[in-house]
């Protein structure tokens, strides 16, 4: 069973991964898969660099992502074709990643995607679970862990999917709005469901 974990910026997804993870299970994280595959030696970044130019590129080889990302915001068309490079190769690993964590020990495995539902990456998985926090919450946890402007969080919160919908099409919700004692106490009831879920 894979169970797909999402929620919006600076809702608590790593921090329930963890707790998660404390309980003897695999997860796999989507942003650190589509980091993967762009990193230096990769067949993608040589696409990347031959159709955005050496202004991509660090000193050091490595993706410039705030150059990147500045391109793309401003013409659909090239983040379009920088999805399509991408997301194939992203989903391909992810796939292979959550195969290598379900042949091990752990009873089933998370897959930790903030664009889980955007990037059609909740076909992959058995159920969905959202981790919730108030939108002003995010806002200020966001500007407290990255040290961005508030207008940059906000354009972030725009482009997701809105609190709403994310919520509608969960099949497990975690609030995050309180301390690390009710996240672990929801995390160990969801756990034993799940549990469960794989035995009957």
């Amino acid at each position: 069973m894979i169970i797909g974990l999402t929620g919006g910026i600076g809702s608590g997804k790593s921090t329930v991964a963890r707790t998660f993870g404390g309980r003897g299970i695999g997860w796999v994280d989507a942003d650190d898969v589509a980091r993967e595959v762009v990193a230096p030696g990769e067949p993608a970044l040589d696409a990347i660099r031959q159709h955005f130019g050496p202004r991509v590129i660090n000193q050091d080889g490595a993706l410039d992502r705030a150059a990147l990302r500045e391109i793309i915001f401003e013409a659909p068309e090239q983040r379009r074709w920088l999805e399509q490079l991408t997301h194939p190769l992203i989903r391909e690993r992810i796939i292979a990643q959550l195969d290598n964590i379900q042949s091990g020990p752990s009873p089933y495995a998370l897959l930790v995607s903030p664009l889980l539902f955007e990037s059609g990456q909740a076909a992959l998985v058995n159920r969905t679970l959202v981790i919730d926090i108030p939108t002003d919450m995010q806002l200020s946890r966001t500007l407290e862990r990255d040290g961005v402007s508030e207008a940059n969080v906000r354009a972030i919160l725009d482009a997701q999917m809105s609190r709403e919908e994310r919520c509608a099409r969960a099949d497990d919700i975690i609030d995050n709005s309180r301390d690390m004692a009710h996240i672990q106490r929801q995390v160990a009831r969801l756990d034993q469901y799940y549990r469960e879920q794989l035995s009957s």
